[in-house]
């Protein structure tokens, strides 16, 4: 017997370990340890150790052998019962009993049969302190039964029909394993459509003519007695309709014939299970294995649902073709319907498969032993679950608990005996049975009551060696009952060791998770409990670790040269190394040309064996260190060129002279890789702050290989170096040991002091709080220091935590404040701050400004004036002053609305300001006020200003309607931003001939009222430009342009018919046409070729310098864009200069047409804008024809193109 050692490991806060040693008495088993002082005087009741299984089936060719082993103070004594009753061993010559155990040995082998001894069997151990008992032990001798002998008819069966061949095999013990054979012995194939279902028949979807054989042979394995059966051999033929009619022919009449049908496709069917719906009931944590196998014509293929849920993942698994799936530890979770699916090309069909999952018992708490002290309490408790829901029922020295000896300090409560003030009679061993139709379980549990000092069994003054930055384990083995706390102390007067930096195990050792130099020293171990207390001193040494400061390297020689490997190693004083080399992990070759000496390893006259991995290992007492370098030998060649490379980390970085303010670090260079060392870097990591991230802490010349170091106070440091040549930087060193200084109080205070009010009576000191490198030491914490700057009012002070903000409330509004905030930590107070004025919060001022004055400059600018607030009466700081303005309504009652408010803010204190972007002929309202930090105080009187008139947009819309031989009609919408009253409306035009000239401008006032007017005495068939513009008092507004033509006179067009029909002029069109079909076939043809005619150059050929490039915002073609309200607007175009025209033109509109360009509507783009189309011939764009006419050109308009 002996103490256990958990490997689990608890951290508990201080001040709790004796609560929780106090509730292990009522839970855990307390192991008597095994020593020979306590053996001598301990007593403890019996513990089944090993037992046969519950399910025992035997081998009935050799003896059998029921295990019953039990421990217990004093060794137990073992009985057996067979079926319920005694079981006399000794009058049974057969049956012996293992000396000192409770094993039985029946020994059938000589005499006897194993049938006799056919039985239910339990064993009971029993000493002074109570019986242990033994599950039921039912033993079965396994069984390998014959086939029964049966007449197997031959199978004869058409192509493509489904087969099952049954296997039936006999009932063993245990159940026997099937499989099919043919006459040698070799597995027969399956595949999805011949396969083995679990009940060992061989199944086929359809049956092919290579299934024909006569030695179908089912196998069953009985692998208790490795013994195997087999069944009578099974013949199957597959005939196809051809040959099965040939067989009928000889025998019977045509009726009786097949047709090649039999053998034809069709959907599939179930061959197990049958019907669409069955049941399946399976034990907890066993396989569940669910089966579906159809035939049909094609082969189906089977797929597998779960109805109500999901497949799990990870416990889910195919066989059999996926015939068969089957789910690994199945629990109450996989219960539901599972459906299978047989599918093929002529159809589908379902089973659904309902499962239910049942459980044996199973525990979810069993009991545990009990080690008790006199007048203790405590409580065996015993749960389990299972399906349906077990039993409990409890014994006592393996009687029902009901019929037992009667015990005070004994209540069962339903799966929990509870006991309260025990005494030695009170010890026993108790059975826990919980049970169901499915199974059941039983667990002993004893009490054992001990009355027992602590007493400690780890060897005095035991020497510990450990090397640093590894665990050190300090062992306390102890007993006691009650069961006794320990505590571990360091040195002669030290205070009990914190769970926070050590780990205390529940067995008594005490661990040092990272030992450091500093854990050396003397430790103290006390166990206690109320019968005593025992103590233990051990000894703990710290060694520093074996380190290979100089490892072997990679190395190429040349044959017969010599090679060197150095191995330089560091080691702590106290230890003494052994430096072995080994060569390919074995012993160095035993010859004269390998030397060892201190450091290196020398191989003269290399040969090409010598060649391969050179490993130095360095041993100590506690460590070893190895490190390895590859020799290869090559054959004699040129010296090549060094290689240059930034030099390699430095290594061994070492602490030396540590203080509370410096430390000195000294290190070894790497290889400088043939360029010097000019600098070395240092970095610092602080883990307790900032861990991971590196600073610059210094650089020192590459002649240097120490450096003394300044340090802050309570900063956990580390370093590492880089060296620096030419050619750039080295990679970090590995990190140095850590140091951690020592705490003392703040260098500096925060910064970035501020104080605002959020609210009127209240003021927010706010500042940025040091960082942890910045604290120097625990505990860091804020002195706020506050009073009012025009008073006398001494200051007042807070201390709060670790924060960046503190509110003083119950101030009054808007006052100066002076400030200070100064750190501190628990060694002391940082320098004294500095101060920092602040003020109390704001409120919203109380006055508004006054004396607002309104001067307008013009129609759309007004300046404002004000005069300025009290600075009292702001609350605040001033943040400008605030115009709100609005439109009332227009001066022209047509046009009254309200507009939406606008703001203008002006910064600072400021007294005027200017409101552009006013809307001409208008009525304005407007108020000003202040702003402070808190928000806007009351406006001031509202002011009224009107803007005067300003000149008109121009009118919406133009249209020329009801041409005649001598007059247009013009039709208008006025502006739709008269910004005044309209005075009138100027009317400009003149005529534009064949040749694009422009002829007299005429001037012609309508008055503001009129939206028609007529011309008359106009030119027949004439293109007419116009200008139209509307006026106010302010002036003229912009204009909108228009072009229109005159109708066509009637006896000139008769005229010009009877010349159409003239045989000279029909001759001259025909050339025309010709000449016309020629350039586009030469167009078409240039187009093949990838020749391209840019509508640019097109333009280019006939520009004219007044007309406008395309837009490039819209795509479409440049427009003769409506001159703007300036001096020139109102000019007419220059001589040639027009715009195309449809009568109807809004403002900014394009009317230009791509059929101006090509020949009527048959001018086409290429994909990159070119003109695919030719022109026409004409140089300017024509007049319009007519009222612009969108059919093809006439002779008649040919003709005017010349005159």
């Amino acid at each position: 017997m002996q103490l256990e050692i958990m490997p689990r490991k608890k951290r508990l806060p201080a001040g709790r370990a004796p609560l929780l040693l106090l509730l292990c008495q009522l839970v855990r088993a307390l192991d008597v340890p095994l020593d020979s002082k306590l053996l001598e005087d301990l007593v403890q009741p019996p513990t089944i150790t090993q037992q046969s299984p519950k399910d025992y089936i035997i081998d009935p060719r050799e003896n059998i052998v029921i295990q019953c082993e039990a421990k217990g103070k004093p060794p137990p004594s073992f009985s057996w019962t067979r079926n319920g009753t005694h079981f006399d061993i000794e009058k049974d010559p057969l049956v012996t009993m293992k000396p000192g155990s409770g094993t039985l040995t029946i020994n059938i082998m000589s005499e006897g049969k194993a049938e006799t001894y056919e039985g239910v069997y339990q064993c009971t151990a029993r000493n002074e302190r109570g019986a242990a008992i033994s599950n039921n032990i039912v033993v079965r001798p396994s069984r390998s039964p014959l086939w029964t002998k049966e007449k197997l008819e031959p199978i004869t069966l058409r192509n493509g029909q489904s087969l099952i061949l049954p296997c039936r095999p006999p009932l063993g013990l245990p159940p026997p394993i099937i499989f099919w054979m043919d006459n040698s012995f070799q597995r027969l194939p399956q595949s999805e459509r011949v396969s083995q279902g679990l009940n060992g028949d061989l199944y086929f979807s359809n049956v092919l003519p290579e299934d024909t054989r006569e030695d179908y042979i089912c196998y069953a394995r009985f692998n208790h007695t490795q013994t195997i059966q087999q069944k009578q051999p099974i013949s199957v033929k597959v005939i196809s309709v051809d040959e099965l009619n040939d067989t009928i022919a000889a025998n019977l009449n045509d009726s009786e014939f097949y047709s090649a049908k039999s053998n034809r496709e069709r959907p599939p069917t179930f061959l197990t299970p049958e019907g669409n719906a069955s049941h399946k009931e399976e034990l907890r944590g066993n396989v569940l294995s669910l089966e579906c196998i159809a035939e049909g014509l094609p082969t189906p293929i089977i797929y597998w649902i779960k109805e109500d849920g999901t497949l799990p993942i990870n416990r889910t698994f195919y066989k059999n073709f996926k015939k068969t799936l089957q789910i690994i530890q199945v629990s109450e979770a996989d219960s539901g319907n599972y459906q299978c699916i047989a599918k093929n090309p002529l159809g589908a069909i379902y089973h659904t498969i309902s499962v239910t999952v049942k459980a044996a018992p199973y525990w979810i708490m069993a009991p545990q032993n009990l080690v008790l002290s006199p007048g203790e309490d405590g409580r065996l408790i015993c749960r389990a679950n299972g399906n349906p829901k077990p039993r409990i029922s409890w014994l006592s020295n393996g009687v029902p608990i009901e019929i037992a000896p009667d015990d005070p300090s004994r209540n069962i409560d339903g799966d929990t005996i509870i006991f309260s003030n025990v005494q030695e009679r009170s010890s026993a061993v108790y059975q826990c049975n919980a049970s169901n139709e499915y199974g059941y379980l039983l667990a002993n549990a004893f009490v054992n009551v001990l009355a027992e000092p602590p007493r400690i069994l780890t060897s005095a003054n035991t020497l510990y060696q450990v090397i640093t930055d590894r665990p050190a384990l300090l062992d306390c083995a102890f007993f006691g009952s009650p069961l006794p706390t320990v505590e571990w102390f360091k040195g002669a007067k030290g205070s009990a060791l914190r769970e926070d930096i050590y780990v205390l195990h529940e067995n008594g050792t005490l661990e040092i998770p990272v030992a450091q130099k500093d854990s050396t020293g003397t430790y103290t171990c006390v166990a206690r409990n109320k019968l005593g207390m025992a103590k233990n001193e051990v000894h703990l040494e710290i060694k520093d670790a074996t380190r290979i400061i100089k490892q072997p390297e990679y190395a190429v020689v040349q044959r017969g040269g010599t090679v060197s490997f150095e191995c330089k190693v560091k080691h702590d004083h106290t230890l003494i190394p052994t430096i072995t080399w080994l060569k390919d992990s074995g012993e160095l070759p035993n010859d004269g040309r390998f030397t060892v000496d201190k450091d290196h390893l020398v191989v003269a006259d290399v040969w090409d064996n010598d060649g391969g991995t050179y490993t130095c290992v360095a041993n100590t007492t506690l460590d070893n260190v190895s490190a390895s370098a590859v020799l290869s030998v090559v054959a004699p060649t040129p010296t090549p060129a060094p290689t240059y490379d930034v030099p390699n980390p430095p290594f061994d970085l070492e602490l030396t002279d540590q203080l509370d303010k410096s430390v000195q670090l000294s290190w070894t260079p790497g290889n400088d890789n043939n360029s010097p060392i000019t600098k070395f870097i240092i970095e610092y990591e602080d883990a307790m702050h900032e861990a991971g991230l590196w600073h610059h802490q210094t650089e020192v010349s590459g002649m240097q290989t120490t450096a003394q170091l300044k340090l802050s106070p309570y900063v956990n440091y580390s370093f590492r170096v880089m060296a620096v040549n030419s050619l750039g930087r080295s990679l970090p060193s590995e990190a140095s040991e850590q140091y951690l200084t020592k705490a003392a109080e703040p260098d500096t205070n925060p910064t970035a002091v501020e104080g605002l009010g959020s609210e009127p009576d209240n003021l927010v000191i706010t500042w940025k709080p040091l960082n942890g490198f910045e604290s120097n030491g625990p505990g860091l914490q804020y002195k706020v220091s506050w009073r009012q700057k025009d008073g006398d009012d001494e200051w007042t002070s807070v201390v709060v935590a670790n924060v960046s903000k503190y509110i003083v409330s119950g101030t009054p509004t808007f006052v100066p404040y002076l400030i200070k905030v100064q750190a501190l930590n628990d060694v002391g107070f940082a320098p004294e701050p500095a101060v920092v004025m602040g003020h109390s919060g704001e409120d919203l001022p109380m006055v508004a400004p006054g004396n607002v004055r309104v001067n307008v400059v013009n129609s759309t600018l007004a300046e404002v004036h004000w005069d300025p607030v009290p600075l009292k009466s702001i609350r605040g700081h001033l943040q400008g002053y605030r115009i709100y303005y609005w439109k009332a309504q227009s001066s022209s009652k047509r046009n009254r609305r309200h507009l939406e408010k606008k703001i203008l803010t002006f910064q600072g204190s400021k007294t005027h300001g200017m409101l552009p972007g006013l809307e001409p002929f208008s009525h304005y309202t407007l108020n000003v006020r202040v702003v402070n930090g808190k928000g806007e105080g009351p406006a001031s009187p509202d002011r009224v200003f009107t803007t005067p008139e300003g000149v008109p947009s121009a009118p919406s819309s133009l249209k020329i309607v009801n041409p005649t031989l001598d007059s247009l009609t013009l039709e208008w919408d006025p502006p739709s931003r008269p910004n005044g009253i309209l005075t009138e409306y100027t009317l400009k035009y003149q005529p534009i001939n064949s040749t694009h000239e422009l002829g007299p401008l005429v001037d012609l006032k309508i008055p503001a009222n009129k939206t028609r007017w007529t011309l008359k005495n106009l030119n027949f068939s004439t293109r007419y430009k116009f200008y139209f513009y509307a006026q106010t008092a302010a002036g003229s507004g912009s204009q909108i342009t228009e072009e229109a033509v005159t109708n066509v006179d009637e006896a000139m067009a008769s005229r010009q018919v009877d010349i159409a029909t003239q045989g000279w002029f029909i001759g001259l069109m025909c050339a025309v046409a010709l000449l016309i079909l020629i350039l586009l076939i030469v167009c078409f043809i240039r187009r093949n070729k990838g020749g391209k005619y840019p509508v640019k150059e097109k333009e280019d050929a006939h520009a004219d310098p007044e007309i406008q490039p395309m837009k490039e915002d819209d795509g479409t073609f440049g427009e003769y864009r409506s001159l703007e309200s300036d001096a020139e607007d109102h000019k007419p175009l220059k001589k040639g200069s027009r715009t195309p025209s449809d009568r109807t033109v809004k403002k900014e509109d394009s009317d230009d047409s791509l059929v101006d360009y090509g020949e009527g509507v048959n001018g086409q783009f290429n994909e990159d804008g070119s003109f695919i189309g030719q022109y026409s011939g004409k140089k300017e764009k024509e007049p319009a024809e007519g009222n612009e006419s969108s059919e093809a050109p006439s002779p008649v308009n040919a003709m005017n193109s010349f005159v």
